[in-house]
């Protein structure tokens, strides 16, 4: 006689609708390792390698490698996460690939900032310049050049990320010229300073300081007539130095936005959902790089010019680049009786001077004389 107990059930495996197989978890597991090894390799290829791709076999080989192998576990991680879920739990692909470009984006950007090439330059000095080295108060070996002051007044002169004392050569002359004493300072980790290089400026105020301590030693230099003049990170850093030192009476601010989330909070206001968007992933790329670097964050722009006081500012922002006007609009408005902005028409970023010379010497040096109290210079 044969008995029946009944209908089989089905194993879990086979249930229909069941949206996890029991098989899942390891593969789960295996999906989320593959998925942070991708993300972090890419990330390297594209913040780490990129910049690099033109120095060569060394350069393009940490290109292409890292960003091969990520993608490689990018795609392996998509398929194990396929095939760990069921039915509309698949679903999950959708914002697992958008959590993996956010990250790519955020994280690329942050290595970018924190591990930039070496910025060299092989340009000759000027015939009247002599070479000069600092050290900062971590102990970072800073190196530069300096042309003599003709009226008593000195300025540190900055350059913006990724390049260095060379390419600001022409400004350095229309100061001289005009009888500034002038200290052109390569950014650690650019040109000839020892460091790692940091482009988004978060050394700036150490580096700037130990410049300013150099000039206030110098027989031909005032103390009381010290300046800084900064294109780009180099604007943002002398901005910074204002706020933390106060020997430096006058800031010439060219091309800055802004070196921390904070600065960019603004974006929201001017660009609705857009800015808010922006400002999600300005908050994650500065929250990595903190993360990455050994240098703390600095104040945001706006801290350091009210901090800054009575420090006398011209900030200057390219007519091409809204945002430059933007920020600089904003930043006067803390204290218009002491901060200028100056937008040149037609200009690109950091491009016044090589846009309008004459314009650029005229509104540059104007300021500088009166800021730091100094007789036009015939």
């Amino acid at each position: 006689m044969i008995v029946s107990s009944g209908p089989r059930e089905r194993p879990a495996l086979e249930t229909p609708g069941r949206p996890l197989a029991h098989t899942s978890g390891p593969r789960l597991l295996l999906a989320i390792v593959a998925t942070l090894l991708g993300w972090i390799v890419v990330s390297v290829g594209l913040g780490v390698g990129l910049p690099r791709a033109g120095d060569g076999v060394a350069g393009t080989t940490l290109t292409l490698v890292p960003l091969v192998v990520g993608m490689t576990l990018v795609a392996i991680a998509g398929t194990l996460l396929f095939h760990a879920v069921r039915s509309w739990a698949r679903l999950i692909l959708a914002p697992w690939s958008l959590a993996v470009l956010v990250g790519l984006y955020c994280l690329s950007l942050a290595l970018a900032a924190v591990y930039p090439p070496h910025a060299s330059s092989d340009a000759s000095l000027p015939a009247d310049a002599t070479r000069v080295e600092m050290i900062s108060a971590d102990g970072e070996r800073l190196a530069g050049w300096y042309l003599p002051s003709h009226n008593g007044a000195a300025v540190v002169l900055r350059h913006g990320a990724g390049s260095t004392t060379a390419d600001v050569m022409q400004h350095a002359r229309v100061l001289n010229d005009a009888g500034y004493g002038v200290l052109a300072t390569d950014a650690r980790g650019h040109g000839e300073s020892g460091g790692q290089a940091m482009d988004l400026g978060w050394y700036g105020e150490l580096d700037t300081q130990a410049a300013v301590d150099l000039l206030a030693d110098r027989r031909d230099v005032d103390a009381g007539r010290i300046g800084v003049v900064g294109l780009s990170m180099g604007a943002e850093e002398g901005i910074g130095a204002a706020g933390v030192d106060r020997r430096i009476r006058a800031v010439v601010a060219e091309g800055a936005t802004g070196r921390t989330a904070a600065d960019k909070a603004w974006l929201a206001d001017e660009y609705g959902v857009l800015g808010l968007v922006q400002g999600v992933l300005d908050a994650g790329t500065y929250g990595l790089v903190d993360l990455l670097t050994p240098a703390d964050p600095p104040p945001t722009l706006e801290a350091s010019v009210h901090h800054s006081s009575p420090t006398a500012m011209l900030l200057i922002a390219a007519g091409d680049r809204p945002d430059e006007e933007s920020v600089a609009v904003r930043l006067a408005a803390l204290d218009p009786s002491r901060v200028q902005v100056w937008v040149v028409s037609g200009a690109g970023h950091v491009a016044a001077l090589r846009t309008d010379p004459a314009d650029w010497r005229e509104h540059v040096i104007g300021f500088l004389d009166a800021a730091l109290r100094v007789e036009p210079h015939r």
